[in-house]
């Protein structure tokens, strides 16, 4: 394993302290949030949100991005808070477009079965123990470890398995691990677990940096399954940090180490969490990539609340005792509290969203200062988090 540096906080008074946010304000941050979600519920039945806003409104769309399952997740989340069947219902309206999805092969060259299928069929089965979902669930992991590659030991990210070009991983697929552990669980069978652990193993190796920074993409020789190069896609350039990339390994990290106890993912954790909260500006939310902490670049506060959402679920794993459980913790709330002061659309009744001023690829101009749909439901849960001992759909 390559040794990884940790520069700790490096201005420690920024986090030292935090104001407590109260059940008060944080159940009227999630009823705000409801409240969308009932606006927006009848076009949202049997369409989804699109990936992006467009003047922070979303079109609706088909099932057939990577992101789908975050308005369903969404869904899982207000009917696991209220009760109120109509938020079940529209989910489990949604499960039938998932299964179809998975059992006709339809947009499912990807590593992104994970986010799909944790947030719509295994969360239904752990909320409803609906049989039917975990095994549209379970067909989605056998597929996904059909995309594991012996050479490297790692899952290829997108497209044709059998293209040498695509020989890569990306830090995201942190997250699409959970699915895998999920079914060994849940068959017995380790193969899924085995993978998914070789995976972890092999990012924290290579797309993390010496310097705890994160490449978004990790290229491997196809032929040997040597190590090549960290390039960027969605970042501004392969030697900087894409903030959501960086995120995306707050998130995964603790995902991992709540199925396999490997007690290495704590340090690599602690060490790519401390790179992340050293580089946000004064309101504690990040700009789309960390190599800027100042100026007009926009923000992306989607990265904002999947590092929440990871310290949130680091935190019932670090030592009561860790003088970082503290930092982490105050970290938490305030970027909260700077996103539910200034980044909701609470003032906005005609956008669609949660969030404001998010970023989706800004090289590729996509979804730029904009909603999007993931850094919506990641609001959602840690506000859940917040509110309840929450069992993670992960």
């Amino acid at each position: 394993m390559k040794n990884i540096i940790d520069e700790g906080i490096k201005d420690m008074k920024k986090f030292e302290t935090a104001p407590v946010l109260t059940q008060e304000q944080l159940k009227d941050a999630f009823h705000q949030a409801l409240k969308k979600i009932d606006e927006n519920l009848e076009t949202f039945t049997y369409k989804f949100p699109a990936s992006a806003s467009k003047n922070n409104v979303y079109p609706a769309v088909d099932n057939t991005d990577w992101t789908s399952s975050f308005w369903t997740g969404m869904l899982w989340l207000a009917y696991e808070m209220t009760g109120d069947e109509k938020y079940r219902k529209v989910a489990e309206i949604h499960l039938d477009s998932f299964k179809e999805r998975i059992e006709e092969g339809k947009h499912i060259d990807t590593h992104d079965l994970g986010f799909l299928y944790s947030l719509s069929c295994v969360a239904a089965y752990k909320l409803t123990g609906n049989e039917d979902a975990k095994e549209t669930a379970l067909k989605a992991a056998n597929h996904l470890i059909g995309r594991y590659k012996e050479k490297g030991e790692f899952i290829q990210a997108w497209g044709s398995i059998h293209d040498p070009k695509n020989y890569r991983l990306i830090i995201d697929c942190c997250m699409n691990l959970p699915l895998l552990y999920w079914a060994s669980e849940v068959t017995g069978d380790m193969k899924y677990h085995e993978i998914a652990y070789k995976h972890l193993k092999t990012a924290m190796a290579t797309v993390i940096r010496e310097d705890a920074s994160t490449y978004h993409t990790f290229y491997f020789d196809p032929d040997t399954g040597a190590p090549l190069k960290g390039v960027t896609h969605q970042g501004y350039s392969d030697d900087s940090c894409w903030s959501r990339g960086q995120a995306w390994g707050i998130y995964g990290l603790p995902l991992s180490y709540v199925y396999t106890k490997d007690k290495e993912i704590i340090e690599v954790y602690k060490k790519i969490t401390n790179y992340f909260l050293n580089r946000l500006p004064e309101d504690y939310i990040p700009y789309w990539d960390l190599i800027f902490t100042s100026g007009d670049e926009p923000r992306d506060s989607s990265a904002a609340t999947i590092a929440v959402c990871g310290m949130l679920e680091m935190d019932q794993w670090l030592d009561e005792k860790d003088p970082m459980k503290k930092i982490y913790s105050n970290a938490v709330q305030l970027i909260l509290k700077s996103l539910m002061d200034n980044y909701t659309t609470k003032d906005m009744p005609e956008s669609n969203g949660l969030l404001l001023h998010a970023v989706y690829g800004k090289p590729q101009g996509n979804g730029v200062d904009e909603c999007n749909i993931w850094g919506d439901y990641y609001y959602m849960e840690a506000l859940v988090r917040l509110m309840k001992d929450w069992k993670r759909y992960w």
